[in-house]
């Protein structure tokens, strides 16, 4: 019985997550020699994403909190032969931000894609946020404003590549709000409107604004609840894959097969859904 319930979740996962493959060749023919703006690039999918992309050829402007990570992804990126900057900060720290801002307008005469990709998750249900107004300002910093703020820095090296803005999502933010979740989802959903309205006004500039909703994947941020530990997931590989075939066939935004199925039918039942999570201990 424990052998057949193992294979039915093996199937099922393979039938929710299936196999995201780019080959390498692939990835060289549509990003060498550019220029590439990664957030979030020490650990989980910014890491895969960037190593992609330095094998790729890339010249790559990396950001994260990890000094030693970047220093080791910027010397690989200049053993290859491309160019390499880095800078180690946390974009929640506004001073700090600005700082790099000037510094990215100031360096960077083009660019031709900005993968957004750092972020922060937390589940907090807000009765017990009463006194940690500072959760939902850390989370909105991040997964909001740092975009934002990077976005109009970087806005006429974009304009003068013709370049892509790719953010990383989230698919929940398709679904009706689940409890718990109202600081991150809240941030996720400011940056999903921003990036809408960007695509939009910046359509005249040739800037393609491209939102990506991953589903789960396993990264040290998203383990941290154990309930989603053993659960079917992607692989950073895999998402970072999911970026750049994104960025290649510049589509408005990715979804997963299921979540363009379900989506629309879950918020037709939204007032049930609503029940259900107000049952919830």
């Amino acid at each position: 019985m424990i052998a057949i319930k193992r294979k039915i979740m093996e199937i099922a996962g393979a039938l929710v997550y299936p196999t995201i493959s780019l080959t390498p060749e692939i990835t060289k023919e549509h990003f060498l020699g550019k220029w590439v703006l990664v957030t979030g690039a020490s650990h989980g999918i910014g890491r895969a994403l960037s190593e992609k992309l330095i094998s790729a050829g890339a010249n790559v402007f990396l950001i994260a909190r990890s000094e030693e990570d970047l220093h080791h992804l910027s010397a690989k990126a200049k053993q290859m032969g491309s160019c390499a900057e880095y800078c180690a900060i946390d974009l929640r720290d506004r001073e700090k931000l600005e700082l790099l801002c000037q510094k990215l307008r100031e360096t960077l005469p083009r660019l031709d894609y900005f993968f957004c990709n750092a972020g922060k998750s937390i589940h907090r249900k807000i009765n017990d946020a009463q006194d940690r107004l500072h959760d939902y300002d850390r989370t909105m910093d991040l997964n909001y404003r740092s975009l934002v703020a990077l976005s109009l820095a970087i806005l006429p090296a974009l304009k003068a590549s013709k370049g892509h803005i790719i953010y990383s999502s989230s698919v929940s933010t398709l679904y009706p709000m689940a409890p718990g979740w109202s600081a991150y989802h809240s941030s996720k959903s400011a940056a999903n409107t921003w990036c809408e309205t960007a695509n939009s006004e910046f359509a005249p500039l040739d800037i393609c604004v491209q939102i990506a909703y991953l589903p789960l994947v396993h990264t040290a941020m998203s383990d941290v609840n154990e309930q989603y530990q053993h659960l079917p997931a992607y692989t950073p590989a895999d998402a970072a894959n999911i970026l750049l075939k994104l960025a290649i066939r510049k589509n408005k935004s990715y979804k997963p097969w299921w979540a363009k199925l379900s989506a629309p039918i879950a918020h037709i039942f939204a007032p049930i859904i609503q029940l259900y999570y107000k049952r919830l201990p």
